[in-house]
């Protein structure tokens, strides 16, 4: 897909769920690219209730589970995280604002809310031993919180109400890792 029929599709498909008054929050890449530079990304990613996407027939779906869905819109790929899972659900409600992107008002995940969604996957990630996304999702913290430097502390307390004990504990360990990070890269400048 050439970059102005991308753009095209993209603005349309955003234009639809406006029309349609779906409850969404923009998340991964693009999200990220309101809030930083840098990050590639080949689809749309977004957190939406059940019923909001059962009601959008344009949407073909791919791959679905209790809290996941993979869908086609055009030839432009969505993933859309459902509200079923709890954490989804909240950081739609709280975690999200409204920012200007393919000229219109999308609403769009808060940094906290970015962050928290990439703190969330990395246990899984690391279980599942996924080297390339661990690094992409830690360097995409690193940056946000470079970047902003949102209060991490009320985020890790949040999370470890939808994580175990080991997963909380360990996501403590690569925030202390990407602030030390953070630290060297100050200290050097």
């Amino acid at each position: 897909m050439n970059s102005d029929h991308l753009i095209e599709t993209v603005a349309h498909f955003f234009s639809l769920l406006s029309e349609r008054q779906v409850d969404y929050v923009l998340v991964g890449g693009i999200a990220l690219l309101q809030y930083v530079e840098g990050r590639n990304t080949e689809d749309i990613d977004l957190i939406m209730t059940v019923s909001a996407l059962e009601g959008l027939p344009e949407l073909e779906v791919e791959t679905r589970d209790a809290d996941f869905a993979r869908v086609g819109f055009s030839d432009l790929k969505v993933d859309v995280l459902l509200t079923s899972d709890p954490l989804f659900d909240e950081l739609r409600k709280r975690y999200a604002t409204v920012l200007r992107f393919v000229e219109q008002d999308i609403p769009c995940a808060t940094v906290e809310g970015l962050i928290a969604l990439k703190l969330y996957a990395l246990p899984s990630l690391y279980r599942q031993g996924n080297f390339t996304r661990v690094g992409l999702y830690e360097n995409d913290v690193a940056t946000l919180l470079h970047a902003h430097n949102p209060p991490i502390e009320p985020l890790l307390a949040e999370l470890s109400l939808y994580l175990s004990e080991s997963d909380t504990n360990q996501l403590k360990q690569i925030v202390i890792e990407i602030q030390q990070r953070i630290s060297r890269f100050e200290e050097r400048r």
